[in-house]
């Protein structure tokens, strides 16, 4: 046996830990039933429909429902939609579809509820290209399903005569047109109006925030607290009358200073108004979390004046690691610096220790 040098290796690719970002439609595909239900849930939010209530009926016993829209106060006995997922791995088709569409026949006609206005199948993979082509054709879908349920099919097997004619009779009378299918790509459109996108796929999609407001002239009620802290801050040392607060703006040593914080408050207020709308509820409030994580070591340190620990706090909540909040490309300085205002507001944060207070 000859032995030999092994070849020099070619040269590695850069390592690469994260990986490449997995698109929302793939992550989709490794959901359970029930994950797919909550995500139609939320996807039903950014519909264009005035609905007071949308409600996940899924599960066991669920009367061929698995989520409904409802338009009054009525519910099932009022105008609705259906929705109904189905997490396959492949496209659904007409075997899939006539069983769903019988419960809704049998539902109503056993007056469990009325017929839903719409009725839409939505499934990662799609329909099949025949069911698709049966949901484009009303007419020929009503023709299909009729064929399905006639007498003697496996699809009715257990069904009484009787009942089974009033479905018959019930199917003839409706237009199909209200069975309709909902691609993913259209789904995962929806979905980006709703507040639950970037909390389920990342903040790729989060809107721009608005423009900073300027603080208005007269103090709000929710600034009491903040200005109050400001206030101890601006007394240490300072033999002025502070009793005012409405003259802080115009002190020669502490003026300028005083109306950046009220600025970066009115900043971290913008951004929670706008989170209000853009992100599910407690987004914001984690964001303050983080920040209060990422300051409270440096507040509850020795410092030489208070005026050194709120500088200390708010220079170190500019650099506080917020990469993985999906509010990231929204917490500018300014808002950061406004959290902690808003922290101090919740009496999180104090800039005079308690033996001072």
């Amino acid at each position: 046996m000859v032995l030999s040098d092994l070849p020099e290796p070619a040269a590695c690719p850069p390592l690469i830990l994260a990986g490449p970002p997995v698109p929302p439609a793939h992550r989709i595909f490794f959901y359970s039933s029930g994950e797919w239900e909550e995500f139609i849930k939320e996807w039903a939010l950014g519909l264009d429909e005035t609905y007071v209530q949308v409600k996940r009926l899924g599960g066991g016993g669920d009367e061929g429902i698995d989520v409904a829209g409802f338009k009054s106060d009525q519910q099932l006995e009022g105008p609705w939609d259906c929705f109904q997922g189905k997490h396959y791995a492949g496209p659904i088709g007409p075997s899939d579809a006539w069983p769903e569409i019988l419960k809704v026949f049998l539902h109503v006609v056993a007056s469990d509820y009325v017929m839903p206005d719409t009725y839409r199948f939505l499934a990662p993979k799609g329909c099949s290209t025949t069911l698709n082509r049966l949901l484009s054709k009303p007419s020929k879908l009503r023709k299909r399903f009729l064929e399905a349920v006639a007498d003697g099919r496996s699809l009715v097997k257990g069904i009484d005569a009787e009942t089974l004619g009033r479905v018959r009779g019930l199917a003839q009378e409706t237009d199909f047109s209200m069975f309709r299918s909902v691609e993913l790509h259209e789904a995962l459109d929806t979905h980006k109006k709703t507040p639950h996108y970037v909390a389920r796929f990342g903040g790729a999609h989060l809107p721009a925030p608005s423009p900073f407001p300027e603080p208005p002239d007269e103090f709000g009620e929710h600034e009491v607290t903040y200005i109050s802290e400001l206030r101890k801050v601006y007394a240490e040392g300072c033999a002025d009358d502070l009793s005012n607060a409405n003259n802080f703006g115009g002190h020669p040593t502490f003026g300028e200073h005083f109306k950046r914080q009220r600025y970066s408050f009115y900043a971290a207020e913008s951004v929670r108004m706008d989170a209000r709308d853009a992100v599910p509820d407690g987004t914001f409030e984690r964001l303050q979390d983080d920040v209060y994580d990422g300051v409270i070591e440096t507040a509850a340190a020795q410092h030489d004046s208070r005026m050194k620990r709120l500088t200390a706090v708010l220079e170190h909540s500019t650099v506080v690691d917020l990469s993985s909040h999906p509010l990231v490309s929204w917490a500018a300085p300014q808002a950061r610096r406004g959290i902690c205002h808003q922290l101090a507001n919740d009496e999180r944060l104090t800039w005079t220790p308690k033996e001072q207070s």
